[in-house]
């Protein structure tokens, strides 16, 4: 008799989310920052409270203190007569009813006097400890949120790629150090991420770099012998500028991964140099196609990296020189400093762009209303691989058509 099979159990599900440690019976009693706050601002309006009270107080007992001569003197032997330096009209009454009179309105005249003199004097009081308040408010506000200015440094460190940095938070167990500590996980995760980035371009640098090598140098022993027919030499030469193409396309690859970061090391770097010998580079195709490569290059120096930013300029001039019209083109090439910033300016004659069409020209792969297709004018990467550039130096890259055909591509620069 077959025995039944057992399902096995099905393996558990692995946990991606840790929900932190669980909270104890008497959650309200944790110091978060809500009980910290209410604790402290009650207490300074509690103390606020009873200080003004005793201000009040010590200022009614002054204005009622014992020991005051009266305000009332009584002269005279047999006839007596009542006299006032406070209230005058009193010496002034003939009978009882008018200086009864006249005591009642001295009375209501004094008491309003020491009700003003208690007023103002508790004005002056409540500014007094209003400022105080204020200011004792303003530096414990201060002292209860600085881990929340902690993280922001750290955020803005890590923002220049510097993803070692860590905040590690001391103090109590609160809102603020939850944040700080979930922070802290999530670079963790996003170093481990860059890092094996890194290692991937590394390692895909070195596999995609070195077959294509061995094919260059096989193709060109080939077509190096003179008695190669004349169809295997035509073969080659095709599958050379294939192989070739083939370079560009992982070159660029590589570049465009490497620059999506931030530049951590950084040089003085003249634009106006980069720009030259980026000219430098396109000037015999430039010639070759009869396009004039003209225009002023003024001092521009920034922080970067000089590599990148003269790949930046070179992509620039080479679109320019190779989207161009037949006869007659030019390309300008300028460099200036405008508002605090370094400017890099590449007009050139051409076709006329639509207005519509400039977003799609720096996305990867991308021309001018055509997809990435059999070409000789690169691989599609120029202008991708320059917007990653300046992006990873703080800068920016904008282009707008220029009025008769062509484009006018600006690059921005922080110096």
């Amino acid at each position: 008799m077959a025995a039944t099979p057992v399902p096995s159990a099905a393996p558990p599900k692995q946990q991606t989310w840790d929900p932190g440690p669980p909270e104890g019976p008497f959650p309200w009693l944790r110091p978060t920052i809500r009980i910290r706050l209410t604790l402290l601002y009650g207490g300074m309006f509690l103390i606020a409270g009873i200080l003004l009270l005793s201000i009040i107080y010590l200022l009614a007992a002054q204005t009622m203190r014992a020991g005051l001569p009266p305000p009332f003197k009584i002269v005279g032997g047999q006839d007596v007569q009542v006299t006032s330096e406070t209230c005058p009209a009193v010496s002034l009454v003939k009978n009882a009813g008018e200086l009864n009179n006249a005591v009642v309105a001295c009375m209501d005249i004094q008491r309003k006097h020491a009700l003003d003199d208690l007023l103002s004097r508790s004005l002056m009081a409540l500014l007094g400890l209003s400022i105080i308040a204020f200011a004792f408010g303003y530096a414990m506000a201060g002292r209860v949120l600085s881990p929340l200015g902690k993280i922001t440094r750290t955020a803005r460190r890590v923002v220049g790629s510097d993803l070692t940095r860590r905040i590690e938070l001391d103090g109590p167990d609160d809102e603020l150090k939850e944040l700080a500590d979930t922070f802290d996980e999530m670079l963790d995760r996003l170093e481990r991420a860059f890092t094996a980035q890194q290692r991937f371009v590394a390692n895909a640098s070195h596999e995609l770099r070195t077959p294509l090598a061995i094919n260059r140098t096989l193709l060109e022993v080939h077509l190096s012998d003179p008695g190669a027919p004349v169809e295997l030499q035509q073969l080659g030469k095709t599958l050379l500028a294939t192989n070739e193409r083939s370079e560009q396309l992982v070159e660029g690859l590589l570049l465009l991964a490497r620059s999506e970061n931030q530049i951590v090391e950084r040089k003085p770097v003249d634009l106006a140099e980069v720009a030259s010998r980026a000219i430098d580079q396109a000037r015999g195709e430039a010639e070759a196609k009869g396009v004039e490569i003209r225009g002023e290059r003024a001092l521009a120096v920034v922080q970067g990296n000089g590599v990148l930013l003269e790949r930046i300029a070179l992509n620039l001039v080479q679109n320019a020189v190779r989207y161009n019209v037949p006869n007659g083109g030019w390309v300008e090439v300028v460099t200036e400093l405008s508002h605090g910033q370094a400017v890099l300016v590449v007009s050139n004659t051409g076709p006329v762009v639509p207005a519509y069409e400039i977003d799609n020209l720096f996305e990867p792969f991308r021309r001018l209303r055509t997809e990435r297709t059999g070409s000789d004018k690169g691989v599609g990467l120029g202008l991708s691989i320059a917007r990653s550039v300046a992006r990873a130096h703080g800068g920016r890259i904008h282009a707008e058509p220029r009025e008769g055909g062509g484009l006018v591509m600006r690059v921005t620069l922080p110096i």
